[in-house]
C-alpha cells in the first residue's frame, strides 16, 4: 500500500496521455522506485488514470454563541 498526491498523479495522467502506458509506468516508478513489478506497476497506473479529483471540503464551522453571563 502507498500513498499517492494529487501532483504525483497528475503527473503520471499526463504521462500517460502523452506518452501511453509505457511512459506513465516510468513516471510511476520515478515517483515508487520499490514497485519493480511491470503487471503490478500498470495496474497502479491504471488506477491512479481513473481516479476523479474530490471536490473541494467545505468549511464545517459551527455557530458561535455569546458565553453566558452569570
Amino acid at each position: 500500500m502507498f500513498v499517492v498526491d494529487e501532483a504525483t498523479a497528475a503527473a503520471i495522467r499526463a504521462a500517460l496521455q502523452q506518452g501511453g502506458e509505457l511512459s506513465a509506468v516510468v513516471e510511476l516508478r520515478r515517483h515508487f522506485p520499490l514497485i519493480t513489478d511491470n503487471a503490478e506497476a500498470r495496474r497502479c497506473v491504471r488506477t491512479i488514470a481513473g481516479w476523479k479529483p474530490l471536490p473541494p471540503v467545505k468549511s464545517a464551522r459551527g455557530r458561535r454563541t455569546k458565553p453566558r453571563d452569570g
